[in-house]
């Protein structure tokens, strides 16, 4: 679990648990907003599948976050 406070958080951390999860043999992430990212045939490759993703949301402009 992550106890880290993220920025604009106030208050106590609220309950994390890991972005990745594994049905059958599929790899997956999921984001804050609920959205599931997969299947991706290893841990690593959904890590980098996140990666990827959380670049492309960078880039976009700040009314879309």
């Amino acid at each position: 679990m992550d106890t880290q406070r993220r920025s604009g958080e106030d208050g106590p951390v609220p309950f994390r648990s890991s972005r990745f999860f594994c049905v059958g043999s599929n790899w997956y992430f999921t984001t804050r907003e609920g959205f599931d990212s997969g299947p991706f045939a290893s841990r690593e490759r959904a890590e980098i599948g996140l990666k990827r993703f959380l670049h492309v949301v960078r880039l976009l402009p700040e009314e879309y976050h």
